[in-house]
């Protein structure tokens, strides 16, 4: 493309700047406009980039800007519907997860952008990590053979320095809960990897956060793969004081992998029949929030994907039916928690 595809940003937060940021620098990208109900990061934002801020996705619309792509970075329960807003005026969307709340909400952008002839890409810069990459590769050349058992932990630290009083996070009809807002990363690598699950059955509970959340800090998930094989999903907020682990073991008929750390960012165990283990590329370092992390900075990646789709040279890596999915699976789990 010669001209710069132009971006907006809805909802100028930590990850909306890093949007941001991000476009501001590429060199085939250019942000024009951004808004948020916070005005007063109005000056900052205009004097960064040098464009207009509106105080809602409203009056960005009215202000009659031309723009190819919008960027949802507002609360969960915004994103669907501020996805349709710019899905009605001909804009791509790039939406950070979820893309909704609900599997009905998710229908609804789908059907709006085969109307309008849109695409919509949904954030999962997980994907782009590099054993995340790798795990894809085996997978697809079917290296580990019938897959036995999946088992995905993410124990994380969200506390007082996390929830603020007043803000939506921990809000229920708002966030929507633990597995939306800080583990569907991590469903969608399981399910971009071994695909849908059933016969799920799942324990919840709240252990440090009655004061601050509406739902769950903690879940055991069990259940079957469509493909084949078991799994399980154990998942906490509560651990103290930083996070501890996200990673995913596969065993498999002719081997088992492993790749752990923090943000599932290294390979602690590969040992699969007539394979040796190539050496991968460093990941990239988790988001840095100040008082806490969160999943591996790749959204640049995701900014690239947008310019090569639109150019002709690529496909989304994320495209919204594969959103709907991991919101139809968390929803399912979700059928289990009692409130």
């Amino acid at each position: 493309m010669s001209e710069k595809i132009k971006f907006a940003v809805v909802g100028c937060g930590r990850i909306g700047r890093r949007h941001a940021e991000i476009i501001h620098r590429h060199p085939q990208t250019e942000i024009v406009a951004a808004a948020d109900i916070d005005t007063s990061i109005k000056i900052d934002i205009e004097k960064a980039y040098g464009i207009n801020f509106y105080s809602s996705m409203e009056e960005l619309v009215q202000g009659g800007h031309d723009i190819d792509v919008v960027c949802i970075c507002t609360p969960n329960d915004l994103h669907a519907d501020q996805s349709i807003l710019a899905l009605e005026n001909k804009w791509h969307v790039v939406c950070e997860k979820p893309m909704g709340l609900s599997k009905e909400a998710c229908e609804k952008v789908i059907y709006k952008s085969l109307n309008v002839s849109r695409q919509v890409f949904c954030v999962m810069q997980n994907r782009y990590s590099p054993p995340s990459e790798w795990l894809k590769s085996i997978m697809d050349q079917e290296l580990l053979g019938d897959i036995y058992m999946v088992q995905l932990n993410c124990y994380w630290n969200r506390d007082e320095r996390y929830y603020k009083k007043g803000g939506w996070k921990g809000v229920l009809k708002q966030d929507g809960g633990t597995l939306f807002t800080q583990f569907s990363h991590f469903i969608d690598i399981m399910y971009w990897l071994f695909g849908d699950i059933k016969n799920v059955d799942a324990r919840f509970d709240n252990f440090n956060h009655p004061n601050s959340i509406e739902f769950e800090d903690s879940g055991i998930v069990n259940f079957e793969f469509i493909n084949g094989g078991i799994g399980s999903i154990n998942y906490s907020t509560s651990v103290w004081n930083q996070n501890m682990e996200s990673s995913i073991a596969v065993i498999g008929e002719k081997g088992s992998v492993k790749v752990s750390g923090q943000y599932m960012d290294e390979v602690v165990h590969c040992n699969i029949d007539g394979y040796t283990m190539p050496e991968l590329p460093p990941s990239n370092p988790p988001n840095d929030y100040g008082e806490y992390k969160g999943s591996a900075a790749n959204h640049h990646y995701v900014i690239q994907n947008v310019v090569d789709t639109l150019s002709g040279e690529s496909n989304i890596t994320t495209n919204a039916l594969e959103g709907l999915k991991v919101v139809e699976m968390i929803e399912r789990i979700y059928e289990h928690r009692k409130l």
